[in-house]
């Protein structure tokens, strides 16, 4: 991958809203290290909640963490080829993304530049700092959708709203940490595009 981080899909340089999306679990079906570009499937619905942000004109970001190249899993080059692949199901789908940013580092697994205790990786908000300054998003007029609590805490430590949907592990989190997250989620969504639909409905009302 030429950038190692940060894969963008249009030139958009003007101050507009964002939301930050999950990729396993909340974008694509949660299979465990995708090392493979056929172990990529987006979720049902998922098309259609991008295509609802590119009609609005509010950025679809992606935010993801890909540790699986610290710890070996797989290389950048099939990280690419994965993305690549992702892209291509949503512009068949007549979707789009406007970014797409994957930590490929962790703290502890691997070996430098891989093993880093990076500001990028999730629950640090280093991917949404760097989106936001590289495709000129208004922070506190966007939202973050993730799976896990760990996808919340990021977009509340920006000034984001913060939204948890039921897909990949989002249940269990719910179900089992209700009124125990560090970030409580603005909105429960039974998936992506009910978490859109939320993030737009608030952006009219405000």
């Amino acid at each position: 991958m030429r950038n190692r981080e940060h894969r963008a899909y249009t030139s958009i340089v003007t101050s507009r809203p964002a939301v930050f999306i999950d990729r396993d679990g909340t974008l694509t079906e949660e299979v465990g290290y995708v090392n493979h570009p056929s172990r990529l499937k987006l979720l049902p619905r998922s098309a259609e909640a991008i295509r609802r942000l590119n009609a609005a004109g509010v950025a679809a970001v992606v935010v993801t963490n890909q540790a699986g190249i610290a710890r070996g899993y797989f290389s950048e080059a099939v990280l690419a080829e994965v993305h690549d692949a992702l892209v291509g199901q949503l512009a068949r789908a007549g979707a789009r993304l406007d970014g797409l940013y994957a930590c490929v580092h962790h703290p502890t697994e691997g070996e430098p530049p891989y093993r880093a205790a990076c500001e990028c990786r999730k629950p640090r908000p280093g991917l949404l700092l760097r989106a936001a300054r590289e495709l000129g998003l208004d922070l506190g007029h966007s939202t973050m959708i993730g799976d896990k609590e760990s996808d919340l805490v990021p977009g509340r430590a920006v000034g984001t709203a913060a939204v948890l949907v039921l897909t990949g592990y989002g249940l269990g989190e719910w179900e089992y940490r209700r009124g125990r997250f560090e970030s409580e989620p603005d909105h429960v969504a039974s998936d992506l595009l009910d978490a859109v639909e939320w993030a737009l409905a608030k952006r009219a009302a405000s």
